[in-house]
């Protein structure tokens, strides 16, 4: 597909730079208002056609001449938005709608909306640009973002984009594409002020008043060495109140907050999130600076984190929302067969105890209460203990500090519980043998829920998998087959 060439204005470009930016009830709005026009486009395309049966000729004018029409009001409507509102419209709808609406895009915006949108929308709008549409998104943005955009690309296209670089931003983009996902130096960003220390203030501000512009989320300078050593940093607060014959060194802080490239990226969304950060400069083994994270890469990273989370919880990966049903098909099967494959676990177990629930109806209903209660305390647990994982606030060491604290938290709301269910199993079937068992399976169900809460996702990191992924599967497996076979085990014992 070949992108509507950019026929605007220069004057047009300028304004467009600064576009407004819509809350979530606006982009709502835009969004209905987008689909009800490719609505309209899509049936008046049916009615030229039913029309080409009679007059071919007139037929195919009236259907250019409407199509246009729609396409020039699509494109205005388009036209102001934010690059990250028109990633949000794409993300939004369907495929063949989408490649319309990616189609009516300015050129100008395409590499900015690539980065807006996520993986798998960026791969689906990827595929179907050429190659001048490819290098026409790529030849604005800077080193990091070229970087972010490179795993996507093709590989004659990241090498056509690095003969335009100069020396410099190819030894950047080169040195962020080294970096692991996931670490600091993946979402480190190359813009950035420094100075030295042995010059005054005004002669800082005369330099700052040269530059076209600031870069994105400058709170502070970088102080610097002739060999690029990290020195200090100065806040443009402490740059504007101070005397302007004042020298930088005199008020730089020589004690900050410093990342280095092969750190988590957990790191750095935890130090934001501490200390409230907007930046902080990316060092190496040597104290060198290299770059810098920004507060907007850190939100990102948060962003993304929580989707991987929410996904992997589940046992998804991630997913288009209108992707192919082959695709999805493949992308929910595994731990849909998994599943099933616990679940008929559970259920066995349960059919060992046949006899008991036979001579015991009221058993067949109040098992289920066992099983339910011991996932749920153990999710909670689950959740706790991955996000805390995520924030980089515990680990493998952290195991039996983990268990002991969850142990006495489960056992206190578990007597409360499981005493209310007792009461509750009492009434029904007038049996307070019933009521002990009840009792003494849910305390014991919730303690493993606890204990495996805990220990899913740590084991998995501490083999180099994903926490989150398929933790809840293998949680709920757990708590339902135990649960099964404490409860009816028990009755079996006191009960028969």
């Amino acid at each position: 597909m070949t992108k509507t060439p950019n026929q605007h204005s220069d004057t047009e470009k300028d304004v467009n730079t600064s576009q407004k930016r819509l809350d979530s009830e606006d982009a709502q709005q835009v969004l209905e208002h987008i689909k009800m026009l490719l609505s309209k486009q899509s049936l008046v395309q049916n009615l030229v056609h039913q029309q080409e049966e009679h007059n071919t000729e007139s037929g195919a004018l009236v259907e250019e001449l409407l199509k246009r029409q729609q396409h020039v009001e699509l494109e205005n409507f388009l036209r102001p938005l934010h690059p990250a509102d028109i990633a949000y419209i794409l993300e939004s709808l369907p495929h063949e709608e989408r490649m319309q609406v990616w189609e009516l895009v300015s050129s100008q915006h395409d590499g900015d909306i690539l980065l807006e949108v996520d993986d798998w929308v960026r791969e689906d709008l990827i595929a179907t640009m050429n190659r001048e549409d490819l290098l026409a998104a790529t030849e604005t943005l800077d080193t990091d973002e070229l970087a972010d955009l490179a795993p996507d690309l093709p590989a004659e296209i990241v090498a056509e984009v690095q003969k335009g670089l100069t020396e410099k931003e190819r030894n950047q983009l080169l040195a962020v594409l080294g970096y692991e996902k996931d670490t600091v130096g993946a979402i480190m960003d190359f813009e950035m002020v420094r100075v030295r220390e042995d010059i005054t203030l005004e002669v800082v501000l005369r330099y700052l008043r040269r530059l076209d512009y600031l870069p994105d989320h400058t709170d502070q300078l970088f102080i610097i060495d002739r060999e690029e050593h990290l020195l200090g940093v100065l806040s443009l607060a402490d740059l504007l109140i101070n005397d302007p014959e004042s020298h930088v060194k005199d008020l730089m802080k020589t004690e900050f907050f410093s990342l280095t490239p092969n750190e988590s990226d957990t790191v750095a969304t935890s130090a934001f999130e501490r200390y409230d950060l907007v930046s902080a400069p990316v060092v190496d083994n040597e104290n060198r600076l290299l770059g810098r994270v920004t507060i907007n890469a850190v939100v990102d990273v948060i962003q993304e984190d929580s989707q991987e989370q929410d996904l992997a919880r589940a046992g998804l990966a991630e997913e288009d929302t209108f992707s192919s049903v082959a695709h999805a098909v493949r992308n929910r099967t595994p731990w849909l067969l998994i599943n099933l494959c616990t679940a008929s676990t559970a259920s066995f177990i349960a059919s060992q105890f046949e006899g008991t629930v036979s001579q015991i109806v009221i058993l067949a209903f109040l098992m289920s209460i066992v099983a339910g209660i011991g996932g749920n305390s153990g999710n909670q647990t689950l959740t706790l203990v991955i996000r805390a994982m995520a924030m980089g606030r515990i680990n493998v060491k952290s195991i039996m500090p983990m268990l002991k604290r969850e142990t006495y938290v489960t056992l206190l709301v578990g007597l409360t519980g499981s005493i209310m269910a007792a009461f509750f199993a009492w009434l029904v079937s007038d049996s307070y043998k019933i009521a002990i068992v009840m009792v003494t399976a849910m305390i014991c169900n919730m303690l493993i829920g606890a204990f495996l809460g805990v220990l899913i996702p740590l084991v998995r990191a501490k083999f180099n998998k994903d926490p989150a992924v398929g933790s809840s599967v293998l949680l709920t497996f757990a708590t339902d087959a135990l649960g099964f076979f404490i409860f009816l085990g028990l009755a079996t014992i006191f009960l028969l």
